[in-house]
């Protein structure tokens, strides 16, 4: 009987091998994003619960740094504002947290990341939606079979995996990968 790790890193591996054929993905997500922030736009991204905190975890590698040191980027979780949060869910809906502060904070030209393991989370469909009409590139990095967010976004990174666990550990993968990619691009820009 195998134990509970043991399944665990299987999975994973089998998730890991799939994920390779997303590779034309990330580099797409990775020259759009560059290009966004090297031509003065920012980086927005949300998500909720575990796909809150990568996020996150995603606009603090721009604001800071991934792995080398260079100049911050402009890069807001619109997951962390909780006076935003809590006016916009109490005052209009939970549905529209991300998509009004899209509308406020979005221009044409930036770059939207949004996170969602089950790809049924209804504020990140209208986050998507909204950066749709506002002119903002997006990337949404999904689970399962993408759900009503798929289809929307102008890259996708699918997890195809009935597992939460397990595509947010390959989210991280991608995020990582992105902005390792990234940042290589910013250096040299």
């Amino acid at each position: 009987m195998n134990s509970v790790l043991e399944n665990n890193i299987e999975e994973l591996r089998s998730l890991l091998i799939k994920a390779k054929s997303l590779e034309p993905q990330v580099i797409a997500a990775s020259e759009g994003l560059a290009n966004a922030l090297v031509s003065g736009h920012k980086l927005l991204a949300c998500g909720n619960g575990g796909s809150a905190a990568d996020a996150s975890h995603l606009t603090t590698e721009f604001v800071c740094r991934y792995n080398k040191d260079r100049r911050p980027y402009p890069a807001i979780s619109l997951t962390t504002h909780g006076g935003d949060l809590t006016a916009i869910g109490n005052d209009y809906n939970f549905n529209d947290l991300f998509a009004r502060q899209i509308e406020a904070f979005g221009k044409q030209g930036d770059i939207l990341m949004a996170f969602t393991t089950s790809g049924t989370s209804e504020n990140v469909r209208r986050a998507l939606l909204t950066a749709r009409k506002q002119g903002i590139m997006s990337i949404a990095f999904l689970g399962k079979n993408g759900g009503a967010c798929r289809g929307i976004a102008d890259i996708e990174l699918l997890i195809e995996s009935q597992t939460t666990a397990r595509i947010q550990e390959m989210h991280k993968v991608l995020l990582h990968t992105v902005c390792e990619l990234t940042e290589m691009q910013l250096i040299e820009a």
